[in-house]
């Protein structure tokens, strides 16, 4: 398995334990969704960097 296969299943498993936590969690609807958001736009910056630094590789 190659490395870009590997950081792409590590970021799509990271992006739904995320999902799964947050929808497990016992908030209001409103500041789950605004986490959510917030952490989805985290986690896509990542994966910008990391496709970057694999790319430049």
């Amino acid at each position: 398995m190659s490395k870009s296969k590997l950081a792409l299943g590590a970021i799509i498993g990271a992006v739904a334990g995320v999902i799964a936590g947050f929808l497990t969690a016992p908030k209001a609807g409103k500041r789950t969704r605004a986490d959510l958001k917030r952490r989805a736009e985290e986690i896509k910056e990542d994966a910008v960097k990391q496709a970057k630094k694999l790319k430049d590789k």
